[in-house]
């Protein structure tokens, strides 16, 4: 799907804000809490999000990957993909769960368990032109989260924080879904 065409299906969920909130946030250095907290007023969080505590955000990461091991564990797969789904299990059974892990180590090892998860549970290739607006169509909310995760980086020189707040985000969703 085009660039355009892509911006043109994400406005029909919403609002030109939220998603001028994303494009800000991909591209500030610093100062970055407004746009984080307008995305996750659209995945259902009406706090601030940006200023959570250590302990909610341990919380969150429980909830998450209890959640996300749910939702993989739930989700019927072809007999050969069982053993992508055992790996995805022990992945994420062990993510961010070492002591002083850095969130800008970890933030390539979430996204490829995000893309793994969401290959297994919609039975499609992320990375497709149209996986987008599939998801849009079939689960509004759930496209709204996936437009998030497709257009972070793979791979970002970020500090520790935005990082940080930038897995949070889909944590987030994640947890809730």
């Amino acid at each position: 799907m085009s660039t355009v065409k892509a911006n043109e299906l994400i406005s029909e969920f919403l609002d030109s804000s939220t998603i001028s909130a994303l494009s800000d946030f991909l591209t500030s250095t610093e100062n970055y809490s407004s746009f984080v907290d307008t995305i996750a007023t659209a995945f259902g969080y009406n706090k601030s999000l940006s200023n959570l505590s250590e302990s909610d955000t341990k919380k969150l990461i429980l909830s998450f990957r209890n959640n996300l091991t749910l939702l993989i564990q739930k989700t019927w797969v072809e007999q050969a993909d069982i053993g992508t789904k055992d790996t995805l299990l022990y992945q994420l059974n062990h993510f961010l769960s070492k002591d002083g892990f850095s969130w800008q180590d970890e933030y390539s090892s979430f996204l490829q368990i995000i893309n793994k998860a969401v290959s297994l549970m919609f039975g499609q290739n992320t990375d497709s032109t149209d996986f987008n607006e599939y998801t849009l169509r079939i689960d509004p909310e759930f496209g709204i989260f996936w437009w998030y995760i497709s257009n972070l980086p793979p791979k970002t020189d970020w500090t520790n924080e935005k990082c940080r707040i930038s897995m949070i985000l889909g944590m987030y969703f994640l947890a809730n879904y």
